[in-house]
């Protein structure tokens, strides 16, 4: 909650607020270090607190980590788990030790990370992921990564799905001059918006004169050439606060998202829930989170993408169909279910079950 950050801590925010409110009367649910219980409004771009407040928590942990003084174990009291993210490098040793994996992206397709990245996951890995008494995989694909890359036992990995919020679920469409396609998410490598640009300029004029391709998101570490191709050849929103994505992901047209790997991928999610139509790649764990519910393609060929691009778009019916499937699979994503399951979780780490 202090750093930037995009599905992450969108899986944090919503995660936190929903095991709060499924714990029983006795289980007490804390943000680490000291963030209090009253979560503020979600923003991507901002750290939750104050800046006094974010530079004196990012401090004592990087205290904690590069000197291991004071031990997490002052600062937790009594608590029986600890979930650590990546921003952690020195764990408890008296609470249980577990974490969350989002994805493998770090080990299995570092060039399209900062070296920074790549060697925070890394360690993270060796510190957190291969120590803790059980860990969350938030999709079986990620799930089974983790057991093939970092060789972690089949048992300590359970897979629990992350929701979405409901205000997918109950969007309105917003209204702009002309019909769009959207993508959604950070302006980073790993999602491929170079090959979709390529795509675009394969379409039909006819249809590229119909509809716009929007492209919204902040900007991450992409090369300063993929930037100004989409700030010239698509019409660049810039990072949309989470409050206003919704309406926009239910006005679109078809959505479309050819990432190279997903953990989860909320995006896709979203635009479901919203009724948009979606392309999505048919890579890692997007067949498994789409279902049905998507047309699938090759996210490194532009032509597949542009075909099932044109497919949507020159049949109203066929975006019917899969606007239908995308509201009906993505009932399977919700933060209730997904707090319920990691509280059970829980338990099992404790023996309690």
């Amino acid at each position: 909650m202090l750093v930037r950050s995009a599905g992450v801590k969108s899986y944090v925010w919503h995660w936190l607020r929903h095991l709060r409110k499924h714990a029983a009367a006795d289980v007490e649910i804390l943000a680490f270090p000291l963030l209090g219980k009253d979560l503020p409004a979600l923003d991507h771009e901002s750290s939750a607190l104050s800046r006094p407040q974010t530079m004196a928590r990012l401090a004592l942990i990087k205290l904690m980590n590069e000197t291991g003084l004071p031990p997490v174990d002052w600062l937790i009291g009594g608590s029986q788990i600890f979930h650590g993210t990546n921003l952690m490098r020195r764990p408890p040793r008296r609470a249980k030790l577990t974490a969350t994996i989002h994805d493998l992206t770090c080990w299995l397709m570092p060039d399209v990370h900062s070296p920074g990245n790549v060697a925070a996951d890394r360690r993270f890995g060796e510190r957190i992921l291969r120590r803790a008494d059980g860990l969350i995989a938030v999709s079986e694909n990620t799930r089974q990564d983790a057991i093939r890359v970092l060789g972690i036992a089949p048992e300590r990995i359970r897979t629990i799905y992350s929701g979405i919020a409901e205000t997918y679920f109950q969007a309105t469409a917003v209204s702009r001059p002309r019909p769009y396609v959207l993508y959604t998410g950070a302006i980073e490598p790993r999602k491929n918006l170079d090959t979709l640009l390529d795509a675009w300029k394969l379409l039909k004029p006819s249809l590229r004169a119909e509809f716009e391709l929007l492209i919204a998101g902040p900007r991450g570490w992409a090369p300063q050439e993929t930037f100004a191709r989409i700030q010239t050849e698509a019409t660049y929103l810039g990072y949309v606060p989470e409050a206003n994505l919704p309406i926009l992901t239910a006005g679109a047209a078809a959505f479309v998202y050819p990432s190279l790997y997903e953990g989860f991928g909320f995006p896709v999610v979203q635009a479901m829930a919203a009724g948009a139509p979606v392309v999505t790649s048919n890579n890692s764990c997007l067949p498994e989170i789409a279902g049905d519910a998507a047309l699938f393609v090759d996210a490194r060929s532009a032509a597949e993408i542009a075909s099932s691009l044109t497919r949507l778009l020159e049949s109203p019916p066929l975006r019917e169909e899969m606007a239908a499937r995308g509201r009906k699979r993505a009932q399977q994503f919700r933060w209730d279910t997904c707090a319920k399951e990691s509280l059970q979780f829980f338990r099992g780490v404790l023996g309690s079950l």
